[in-house]
């Protein structure tokens, strides 16, 4: 689960990560500045994530036979597309969780690879981060992470991006936007990779434009299957807002994002997804500790080249299979 605890301390670690433009390491923060507003999203979020856990036990165990549901079961542990899933998820959420960014576009570029379709896998990624990005922003806005001002200006702009990017990917034949889709994904794999030889340079003024770069972060995300962190977080922070309350922010306003998101693949598509998502988020579940270790034994410049060149190489990879199959 994406839940970060930020160490704003002045430390060599983090003292990196603000030269690459990164999320502060994991520690305890232990503030928390309520807001009705906040507070009424939190308690939207919690009630939403229970609705969907207990319409989804509902809508499986008692809308059918006990006996056809486990041997739905059985037959998705033995499919190989769920296994794939899991590993993609685990992989996906070690990154995300070393770096503070790059699940989807990591889960994306993998399934991708694996044969999915872009909107089957961005509607995968979308639906399994519904429960990620619920989690992590109900505990941001617990720890005090959460700019009430910074939140609304992403709200709406950054939902009605994710409809459009939606109803984009759903309505495009899978195999002409493959191509479209890889390119995206290259274009970002080399642009981690690019924030490893190079300084950011931090300016202190106020962002600006926030609601046309949620407009665009979003839409790209629902039409990729990713760069919301990278797009919306990368150029908040490198624009000299408060590394934890940015973070924080667009964590929270992930999870409405990614809501609207998955609600309009849901209504739009037809395809079976169900053992790519369950396996997307079984894999997560087991990736937090792995991420925290990778998080002590690496270095940011080190992973996020590790990152950058094998989203590059696999998006070549993908682009290559795309042109081919034209």
């Amino acid at each position: 689960m994406k839940i970060r605890n930020l160490d704003l301390t002045l430390n060599p670690v983090n003292e990196e990560h603000q030269q690459l433009g990164l999320p502060p390491v994991e520690d305890t923060v232990s503030h928390l500045e309520a807001h009705p507003f906040l507070r009424a999203s939190v308690w939207f979020a919690v009630i939403i994530l229970i609705s969907l856990i207990l319409f989804l036990i509902g809508r499986f165990f008692l809308a059918q036979d006990w006996i056809d549901s486990w041997l739905i079961i059985n037959g998705t542990l033995d499919s190989r597309i769920f296994w794939s899933a899991v590993a993609v998820g685990f992989l996906a959420q070690v990154i995300d969780g070393a770096l503070g960014m790059a699940y989807g576009i990591t889960a994306t570029t993998f399934l991708l690879a694996s044969g999915a379709n872009p909107a089957a896998a961005s509607a995968s990624v979308h639906i399994a981060e519904i429960f990620t990005t619920g989690v992590s922003g109900i505990a941001h806005a617990k720890f005090g992470n959460v700019n009430k001002h910074l939140f609304t200006r992403l709200l709406l702009p950054g939902m009605l991006g994710g409809i459009l990017g939606a109803v984009l990917v759903t309505h495009i034949d899978g195999t002409l936007f493959k191509p479209f889709i890889s390119a995206y994904l290259l274009l970002l794999g080399i642009y981690i990779l690019s924030k490893a030889f190079r300084q950011l340079n931090i300016r202190k003024e106020a962002p600006k434009h926030v609601g046309k770069l949620a407009l665009f972060g979003s839409f790209m995300d629902a039409a990729g299957g990713g760069g919301w962190g990278p797009i919306v977080t990368t150029t908040l922070v490198g624009t000299g807002n408060d590394p934890r309350t940015t973070i924080g922010s667009v964590n929270f306003a992930e999870f409405f994002l990614t809501l609207t998101s998955a609600a309009v693949f849901a209504l739009l598509m037809e395809t079976n997804t169900w053992p790519i998502i369950i396996g997307l988020i079984f894999g997560g579940l087991f990736a937090a500790p792995f991420a925290a270790i990778l998080c002590k034994r690496f270095h940011a410049r080190t992973l996020l080249i590790l990152v950058g060149v094998l989203i590059t190489i696999i998006s070549l990879f993908n682009l290559y299979k795309a042109f081919i199959s034209l």
